[in-house]
């Protein structure tokens, strides 16, 4: 397979489709068949993707795909202690040319979900994709257009909308009895304290940094990007407000009976110190505050870091 070429990654496969090739009807499952999954991104929510599907009868984890060779032998080894046959990958498109994979669940930097999603939904198999479910308002506008077209099953990865108090709590709410709703509030406040700076040095062997970057610009590597500061820098994360804050925006306006988008977005914040060490190569808010008007009610979102 040829290597991906920098930077013009999206603009051929958003249009045309990576895998426009392979035919986009999925396995047909009988009655007795398991879904067979395959888990891509494994070093931190994808390990809970795997270990969810593990006792969860009829469903089987079939591949796993990471970046990181250091990470997929890690999370490998429990298959091959239990003599479990598990197919591993490094590069997402080979693991979608395996027309046995039923379910493709996508837990890597936001930066990748979209194009992940697109290309599953074009190779046959349905999706589960964490939160944000795209890196801006356009992959995601797409990612829906490909669910439509290819017919597969895309689910966003909002765990709260599972859960039953939750769901009680929001019916109250709409019911009228407490009266009308005319602000919904969310925070997000988690302490993020300094990332610092690292400097730029060679990638580890272990890791495809090329597949890593993917569609974002190319760059140099340094230790902040991986495996988790990368939320605070605008080419492969959204900050907080896409990251813990999805969860808490989606409850806040979930209260809204309003099914329309807002008529207006203001929202204002930056990366505030808190002291002379916090300094940092982050790029995202750590401190922000946005406000979505429904018209008969707002939508008031505040992002708290420090």
């Amino acid at each position: 397979m040829a290597q991906i070429t920098r930077r013009t990654f999206v603009k051929g496969t958003l249009a045309a489709g990576a895998f426009a090739t392979l035919s986009p009807t999925a396995r047909v499952l009988g009655a007795n068949d398991d879904i067979r999954v395959a888990v891509v991104g494994i070093n931190g929510r994808g390990g809970s993707h795997i270990s969810a599907f593990k006792d969860m009868p009829g469903v089987r984890v079939v591949a796993l795909c990471d970046v990181d060779r250091e990470v997929l032998d890690k999370r490998a080894k429990p298959f091959k202690d239990a003599n479990r046959p598990i197919e591993l990958y490094q590069d997402v498109r080979k693991l979608l040319e395996n027309k046995d994979i039923d379910v493709v669940t996508i837990a890597t930097t936001n930066h990748w979900h979209s194009l992940i999603t697109i290309w599953s939904c074009q190779a046959g198999k349905d999706v589960y994709v964490e939160k944000p479910c795209s890196h801006n308002v356009f992959e995601g506008r797409k990612c829906v257009e490909a669910a439509e077209k290819y017919k597969r099953i895309v689910q966003h990865g909002t765990q709260s909308r599972a859960s039953g108090s939750w769901a009680k709590m929001i019916a109250a709410v709409k019911s009228g009895k407490y009266g009308k709703l005319k602000v919904s509030k969310g925070y997000c406040c988690k302490s993020r304290w300094s990332i610092g700076y690292k400097p730029v040095e060679e990638p580890p062997a272990t890791l495809d940094f090329d597949i890593w970057l993917g569609p974002a610009p190319k760059q140099p590597f340094h230790r902040n990007l991986v495996h988790y500061n990368w939320h605070w820098f605008w080419d492969f994360g959204n900050g907080d407000i896409g990251n813990q804050g999805v969860h808490e925006m989606d409850k806040a306006r979930w209260a809204i009976s309003s099914g329309v988008l807002p008529k207006s977005v203001i929202a204002m914040g930056g990366r505030f110190v808190d002291g002379p060490d916090f300094k940092d190569q982050g790029q995202t808010p750590n401190m922000e505050l946005s406000v979505f008007d429904y018209g008969d009610c707002l939508l008031v979102f505040e992002t708290r870091g420090l």
